[in-house]
């Protein structure tokens, strides 16, 4: 067995994962003199606030700074959610509506949206909300920059060490199992960014055990939840974020769904999305592939490489450049890593199930996803400033 295979390796365990989170904060909050938890209002972020809540009762820290970027086109429980964690005593609450760079895959020509933008206030989706921190709070600008690169601001190095909670689980991605997996040993829950440092307390939770606690503990959650559910959504797909970015697109049609009203807005509000909601998960938008279009004992690479071999010498051609650059988009942003093969890559976006459709098409029909890629890669090059 390689090094690799057995670093990359579940581990069984007799401890609940329970007790493995409240243990990894403990050591955040004896170690570091600044905590946060990233707020979104879902189910993920709901765990690591009640259980860094608890510890910090336990160990005397309290009011515990929340943060939550609001993203303006969000379910209205939501809003009603992080309005009741901002009212607790126990927690010291920063509600941030400011135009941080979010992606738009539902739209080449603008790759992009900025949330509360103050030139698209005419086509906000709703109201500021009470006590929003806004753009104006900030010494700086939030154009061409994200949450990563706004949360090391947040904490000076004058009032010390910084940590960050943040609701990260491995089973929601193979690229997050890969990160923690690669980093034996107790301390593998945290990551260490240029001037702060990140720890995912429930990384090893599954969907069964955030939707478990709530219910056993009797944790405040979001109700938006419960809507998605009378729906028929299931639970692996019920997300409160904005659907718009690469990996969310596919679940438009749920806030068509559930909250129509919100939707009207959010289609005047972001070029392309009554478009995405249609044909999101079509060839359009490299979507068409399914479980079952892989043969048994193949990976998606492994698959890739035996279509690519079957085209003709044209289409072998076409598809292999469309291939092409998004390894070379994938290989930049996720700084040289491999490709999931079957779980979208949190930096990129990409993994060879995705890539196969490029194979699958020949290259012709995959020419707007590869447009996007281009536009995408056009994009960070100037926001880094290359």
């Amino acid at each position: 067995m390689s090094k690799i295979a057995r670093t990359f390796r579940k581990q069984a365990s007799s401890r609940s994962c329970f007790d493995l989170a409240l243990e990894r904060l403990h050591h955040v909050f004896e170690r570091f003199d600044q905590i946060s938890v990233s707020f979104s209002g879902g189910k993920d972020s709901t765990t690591c606030l009640n259980l860094a809540l608890q510890v910090a009762t336990e160990t005397k820290r309290l009011p515990l700074t929340v943060i939550t970027f609001d993203e303006e086109a969000i379910p209205p429980e939501t809003v009603e959610y992080t309005a009741r964690v901002a009212a607790r005593p126990d927690v010291a609450f920063q509600w941030w509506c400011v135009p941080i760079e979010h992606r738009n895959t539902c739209s080449e020509r603008e790759p992009y949206w900025y949330p509360w933008a103050p030139e698209a206030r005419a086509k906000w989706v709703r109201d500021l909300p009470a006590g929003a921190l806004q753009e104006d709070a900030w010494p700086g600008t939030f154009r061409r920059i994200g949450i990563a690169e706004l949360m090391p601001a947040l904490f000076p190095r004058s009032k010390g060490t910084a940590c960050a909670i943040l609701g990260i689980r491995t089973q929601e991605s193979l690229s997050r199992f890969h990160a923690i997996a690669a980093k034996p040993g107790p301390l593998a829950f945290m990551t260490r960014d240029p001037s702060l440092v990140k720890a995912y307390p429930i990384y090893d939770w599954n969907t069964e055990d955030v939707w478990l606690a709530p219910q056993r503990l009797g944790w405040d959650y979001n109700r938006a939840y419960d809507l998605m559910e009378a729906a028929g959504i299931t639970r692996p797909n019920q997300r409160c974020a904005p659907p718009f970015g690469e990996q969310s697109i596919r679940r438009l049609h749920t806030y068509q769904t559930c909250w129509p009203e919100l939707w009207a807005k959010m289609t005047d509000r972001v070029i392309g999305a009554a478009t995405a909601a249609r044909y999101a998960n079509t060839e359009l938008y490299g979507h068409a592939v399914g479980d079952d279009d892989l043969p048994a004992g193949l990976t998606w690479r492994q698959h890739t490489m035996q279509t690519l071999a079957a085209l003709t010498p044209k289409s072998r051609l076409e598809a292999s450049k469309a291939i092409k650059v998004c390894l070379s988009v994938h290989h930049r942003e996720a700084g040289g890593r491999a490709v999931p093969d079957a779980e979208p890559d949190d930096l990129s976006g990409f993994c060879w199930k995705m890539l196969y459709t490029a194979a699958k098409v020949g290259g012709n029909k995959f020419d707007r996803q590869q447009q996007k890629i281009v536009n995408r890669a056009i994009a960070n090059r100037r926001k880094s400033g290359h």
